[in-house]
């Protein structure tokens, strides 16, 4: 019985290191990635390529899925929850998102995703009548002036700029994320993360189809170099991101990956500077921190909770 419990106890260690690393890999290949979505979207239009970014994971992920777990079906109830969470984390997310990176920087897209955790609270209080604290309050009130900051640029709302209207999208993005996550919660305990991320993913890319065929006017033949990074999108990004983040989601606390997300702009940011010589507004990087700041202060409750126990 002894030996039963500690082998229990490894396990589970084992387990919450995995996801820690799968984090880790995550955060970078999402942090990068935007670099090569403003590099696909000069070339392919923003949901075309978001069509052939996902025909190409939602294909190795049914091979993969295939062979891993042949027998696992899809339950009659849960078919309608799957369909919503294709539709938001793929199909809206990446409309919205290669649409606003096109106008916008990559640096900008980046930073601007370090309000995914104070919008996940915020949807968690609406939907599930989660209670907040006056401090976990006062932090979502910060948040808003950080946010502003980061999406308008210079602290001025110019409804006419492309990098404003690119904001904006992405920010959409962050809103049909955060949607997404949700969702999952309720899946996680049913089905593995690679059977989530293979059938959303799936779902998610049926419903680009037709969004894709919208902009048939503006179809071209492509470079090498967009289609390179249009695969690096597809294979680490999509397929295996995806399931990294789905199991991550199982076995880590949602404060811990909240921290984890808070490097993606970082890492965003920093390579839009190195690889693409980008420049990010002062505001910008003041309206981040802020952010962060926020979402320190929102947690703080859930981490000195978590200490005492």
């Amino acid at each position: 019985m002894q030996l039963t419990r500690e082998k229990s106890v490894g396990l589970l260690i084992g387990d919450h290191i995995l996801a820690n690393i799968a984090m880790l890999i995550t955060v970078f290949f999402w942090g990068i990635s935007f670099i090569s979505i403003k590099i696909a979207v000069s070339e392919v239009p923003p949901i075309t390529m978001a069509l052939i970014r996902f025909v190409m994971a939602s294909l190795l992920l049914l091979i993969v899925l295939q062979r891993l777990e042949p027998d696992t079906r899809l339950r009659q109830q849960d078919k309608k929850r799957m369909v919503f969470a294709g539709l938001l984390g793929i199909t809206i997310y990446f409309c919205f998102e290669n649409s606003g990176v096109k106008l916008t920087t990559a640096s900008s897209a980046s930073l601007i995703t370090s309000v995914v955790p104070i919008l996940s609270i915020t949807l968690d209080v609406i939907v599930f009548k989660t209670k907040v604290s006056l401090l976990q309050s006062i932090g979502m009130g910060i948040a808003v002036l950080g946010t502003y900051l980061t999406i308008t640029v210079n602290g001025t709302m110019d409804l006419s700029s492309d990098s404003f209207q690119g904001n904006v999208l992405i920010m959409g993005a962050m809103l049909a994320w955060t949607g997404y996550t949700l969702i999952n919660k309720s899946l996680q305990q049913k089905y593995t993360g690679l059977f989530i991320t293979t059938y959303q993913m799936v779902f998610g890319t049926l419903f680009l189809i037709p969004a894709a065929l919208t902009e048939y006017q503006a179809w071209q033949l492509f470079s090498v170099t967009a289609l390179l990074n249009i695969i690096f999108l597809a294979v680490c990004c999509s397929a295996i991101c995806y399931f990294l983040y789905i199991y991550a989601l199982k076995y880590l606390d949602v404060a811990v990956t909240t921290l984890y997300l808070n490097l993606v702009p970082i890492v965003g940011v920093i390579s839009g500077y190195f690889i693409l010589q980008e420049t990010i507004a002062a505001m910008q990087l003041v309206g981040g921190a802020i952010i962060i700041i926020a979402i320190i202060i929102v947690n703080w409750d859930k981490f000195m909770k978590v200490s005492t126990r």
